[in-house]
């Protein structure tokens, strides 16, 4: 990854600075004109910067921070060099031609969530997969595409997948797939094969689970689409103000089961039960602002 890059992804971090200097206006009772009065902008350019949708201007930032009431020079910089990170660009932009504008977003939030809980029906998930598997899914898909820009997909594809390896604060995966993806030979018995012993292999990782939903399961609520849940702790956000590395607590080693792809411990997918709601229930993170992505595309907020 090049020095450049912003491994943690802008747009999330946008987002939690914008979100932190709405919360400071709304507690010094400033309206968003008077803010915008204050740095010769417009009540449009402080909504755009509490969104976290636009760059962060530093000089605008100190001044609005003065202007709310900061007066600790250390919590000032702290949050401008926060910017400063928010203003660099994401890892993935130098495949940003190959990347249509919603998922180059999807990706920045992708790294920045500290949990990922992903249903799969047809598919082993992207963060799963194999790059044989992958180039059979793009190929399939994309068939008509140039093959420079099939291999700038698969190695977006492999790079998402250091978010579980990376040294600080690794993504934890709870992911729950229909027992149809097993069937489904993409590229291929050997392919399969090995996208299976690398789905084995996974499970030796401490932050990420795997279970399936059997055949024998019948009817669940979660069949009907794809969708994926990403969780936020930010840790760096607490009781208004802007705080230091995080902490972690373990997630523990999910335990194998003989005679077929390995579950995590904890309670299993059971019939009848959506497999989220099972994910959600037993789920060891504590509350953050959570992302629902489903598979038509929609994606829903909640700030917790």
């Amino acid at each position: 990854m090049a020095k450049e890059d912003n491994p943690t992804g802008a747009t999330a971090l946008r987002m939690m600075i914008g979100g932190q200097l709405r919360r400071l206006r709304e507690a010094a009772k400033i309206t968003r004109g008077e803010a915008a009065y204050e740095i010769r902008g417009s009540e449009s350019k402080i909504s755009r910067m509490e969104l976290g949708r636009v760059s962060f201007r530093l000089r605008d930032v100190e001044d609005l921070m003065v202007m709310y009431g900061v007066t600790d020079e250390a919590e000032i910089e702290r949050v401008v060099s926060l910017c400063r990170e928010a203003n660099r660009p994401s890892w993935w932009h130098r495949y940003g031609d190959a990347l249509p504008d919603w998922f180059s977003a999807y990706l920045d939030m992708e790294t920045a969530a500290s949990t990922i809980r992903t249903y799969e029906v047809q598919l082993v998930p992207g963060l799963l997969q194999s790059r044989d598997y992958a180039r059979a899914l793009l190929m399939l898909g994309y068939g008509h595409t140039p093959l420079q820009e099939i291999d700038h997909r698969i190695d977006v594809r492999m790079a998402r997948q250091k978010i579980l390896d990376r040294e600080r604060e690794p993504a934890t995966l709870w992911s729950v797939i229909d027992e149809a993806a097993l069937h489904r030979p993409f590229g291929g018995r050997g392919v399969m094969r090995d996208q299976l012993n690398s789905l084995i292999e996974a499970c030796d990782r401490p932050n990420v689970r795997i279970q399936i939903v059997p055949f024998t399961s019948g009817a669940h609520s979660g069949a009907g689409t794809p969708f994926t849940w990403l969780r936020f702790a930010y840790p760096e956000l607490k009781d208004g103000h802007l705080h230091g590395a995080p902490h972690r607590r373990p997630v523990p080693r999910p335990r194998r089961r003989c005679g077929r792809l390995p579950g995590g411990d904890g309670a299993p997918v059971r019939p009848g039960r959506p497999a989220a709601r099972d994910a959600r229930h037993h789920s060891p993170d504590h509350p953050g602002p959570l992302l629902l992505v489903t598979g038509a595309g929609a994606w829903t907020l909640s700030p917790r």
